[in-house]
């Protein structure tokens, strides 16, 4: 990883991140625990757009995913009881899984960024036969 990554991947954490992470956590009506291999995600010659691409690839369908969960108490519940970690990595899988209360969200960074609802229909269908 190059120096243009380092820094559009640092600059994501600290002026983005924070403010994706309050609305998932408010999408989950809990403090969602996550676990992401940032490093993974920072694709050579792609710097100036992981702030779009780590937004539509990620953070938009998870947060859209948990508020068509949790818009009622037993959705709520659910996710406060079922959903332990989210974890997000790009090891070239493309794939989600839900395992013991687990949702691991293996994608690409940079591909397919705009079918931000596909993702989140897989997602939300994989939640909610796991929960």
């Amino acid at each position: 990883m190059g120096l243009a990554e380092r820094r559009a991947l640092k600059a994501f954490q600290d002026e983005r991140y924070p403010v994706l992470k309050l609305e998932l956590d408010a999408a989950a009506h809990k403090n969602v625990l996550m676990e992401i291999d940032w490093d993974s995600l920072a694709v050579e010659d792609y710097s100036n757009s992981y702030g779009e691409f780590f937004h539509k690839v990620y953070f938009l369908p998870l947060t859209e995913t948990f508020k068509c969960i949790a818009f009622d108490d037993m959705g709520r519940d659910a996710l406060a009881s079922g959903l332990k970690k989210v974890v997000i990595r790009n090891s070239g899988q493309s794939e989600a899984n839900f395992q013991d209360g687990v949702l691991t969200l293996d994608y690409s960074s940079v591909s397919n960024v705009d079918y931000w609802e596909d993702r989140k229909n897989t997602w939300q269908k994989l939640l909610e036969k796991g929960l």
